[in-house]
């Protein structure tokens, strides 16, 4: 392992500096389908948007000009973001990265969280080396999660890991597991895998707070009072969403195939964002 990185961060807003952020002029996203924003549509219709596409916009109102790369793909796991996604993203040097990956492995039955926090420290280490902040993102907690919260133990074991490796290299955190607005099923799309557009937009709030970023919105707002629905219906529901989304992903992963085969990056060289992407509404 490489010489340890700066200092360890203070992860309060308070403690970074303006000065610091507006050196931001090249932001690059690394990971998988949480970092590529399914399934949050983006304002063409033809993609997805997402927490970084959100993040992004608010650095962006900080600093105009500011380029931006999104690389991540969805399905992909943490070797194949090491091999594909690392070696691209430390060529476009960025000022900042941001780093999420390694939950598909962990839903493995052989994904082992020691593992995997190995690997992930070596890409800490050789994009801080380029000189760029890196800001990683922890794993969900999946208590509420049919069929996810049977890794929860494994997501816990790994984030421990995230953190210590933040602060051995002095990265920035979203710490995804406590937020437990999330626990709410509005913050999730249908297939109950990826956030729904309220999801990422939550999300984003949170990453703009842990880098600093003036928020004109609180992250841990209450969800909106509605009537709950009735046994049958949320059964109903259940089935649903069995056939339609859990047994294609199932299959997927018996047939060792993945929603990302073939697939390129949305957003594969940084640019400045379009007009339409600067506006971070839900």
């Amino acid at each position: 392992m490489s010489q340890e990185s700066s200092p360890p961060r203070e992860y309060a807003p308070e403690n970074d500096s303006r000065e610091e952020r507006a050196g931001w002029r090249t932001f690059v996203a690394l990971g998988d389908s949480f970092t590529e924003g399914l399934n949050d549509p983006a304002p063409d219709g033809a993609t997805f948007r997402g927490w970084a596409d959100r993040l992004a916009a608010r650095l962006a109102a900080e600093r105009p000009g500011l380029r931006y790369a999104n690389i991540a793909v969805r399905g992909k796991l943490l070797d194949q973001i090491l091999r594909e996604q690392l070696p691209h993203a430390v060529e476009m040097r960025p000022d900042l990265a941001a780093l999420s990956a390694g939950g598909n492995d962990i839903l493995r039955p052989f994904g082992d969280p020691d593992e995997l926090a190995g690997k992930f420290e070596e890409a800490v280490v050789e994009l801080r080396s380029t000189g760029a902040d890196v800001l990683i993102g922890t794993g969900f907690d999946t208590r509420r999660t049919p069929v996810m919260r049977l890794v929860r133990g494994k997501v816990g074991t790994y984030n421990s890991h995230l953190w210590a490796i933040a602060q051995r290299h002095g990265c920035y955190v979203v710490d995804l597991w406590s937020m437990r607005v999330l626990q709410d099923e509005r913050a999730w799309s249908e297939d109950r895998l990826h956030l729904s557009a309220a999801g990422h937009h939550r999300v984003a709030l949170r990453a703009a707070e842990a880098l600093g970023l003036p928020v004109s919105e609180d992250w841990r707002r209450p969800w909106p009072e509605r009537q709950e629905r009735s046994w049958s219906v949320r059964r109903g529901e259940d089935l649903r969403w069995i056939g339609e989304h859990l047994g294609p992903w199932v299959g997927r992963r018996l047939r060792g195939t993945s929603s990302g085969d073939g697939r390129e990056p949305k957003r594969p060289s940084p640019r400045p964002l379009e007009k339409a992407s600067l506006r971070e509404d839900v």
